[in-house]
């Protein structure tokens, strides 16, 4: 005689639901970073003085308390252990929707959606990329002309001159595609987070499109100062 066994019972974490809310809440968390770190940069246009005493003051927080640098390293733990979510909720939600749909047909219509959220996947790629690279160059300086811990300011200004104009064109095209992400993530957050009614769908893009495109231009502003000379 056959023992019946009890069905398994999925955690919140592991249903579709609570994958999507893990997905927005590391994603809103990822912005809120994003946006302290624009302004942040954006001391850059105060002056050398304050944008160095700036950078070294994120290395001192919390002393005496944490030894110096320490909130460095927990901020980016964090950061890291949200990215890691938030990629494995996309990547679990993706292929539960593919399986759920295991019949291909030979003719597709056309794939519904906004240009973002058909690229969200290599959007991703692309801004993992640009992390790799922004981290080499501005925070090891092992890609930086002047690579000065002491003199951030300058390290900055050497990163974007007129003469690497190529690192320009390549900070606009990751800044693009993270601004792309944001759009389609930010919506796809709020509207997991919030009301699905039309007004609300109308609210969340809006706010999606104005989140994003304060974040591109504030990004943007920066390297193209300093190649335009208005920065030196």
């Amino acid at each position: 005689m056959a023992i019946a066994t009890a069905p398994r019972v999925k955690t919140p974490l592991r249903t579709s639901v609570g994958l999507k809310v893990l997905m927005a809440v590391t994603g809103i968390l990822l912005v809120l970073f994003l946006v302290a770190h624009m302004l942040g940069n954006l001391k850059i246009f105060v002056g050398a003085e304050s944008f160095d005493h700036y950078a070294h003051w994120l290395r001192d927080i919390g002393t005496p308390l944490l030894p110096h640098t320490w909130y460095l390293w927990i901020q980016r733990g964090g950061l890291v252990i949200a990215v890691i979510a938030h990629i494995w909720s996309a990547t679990v939600l993706a292929m539960r929707a593919r399986a759920a749909r295991p019949v291909r047909y030979a003719h597709r219509g056309k794939v519904q959606g906004s240009y973002a959220a058909r690229t969200m996947r290599w959007g991703g790629v692309i801004i993992l990329l640009f992390v790799i690279y922004h981290i080499l160059d501005l925070t090891t300086g092992h890609l930086n002309p002047v690579a000065d811990k002491q003199h951030p300011y300058a390290n900055v200004v050497a990163d974007f001159a007129p003469g690497r104009w190529y690192v320009t064109l390549f900070y606009t095209l990751a800044i693009l595609a993270i601004g792309f992400h944001l759009r389609h993530g930010i919506y796809s957050a709020l509207r997991t987070l919030g009301q699905q009614t039309k007004r609300g769908e109308r609210r969340n893009r809006a706010i999606a499109l104005g989140v994003a495109v304060v974040l591109c231009v504030g990004y943007l502003a920066v390297p193209f100062a300093v190649l335009t000379g208005l920065v030196s």
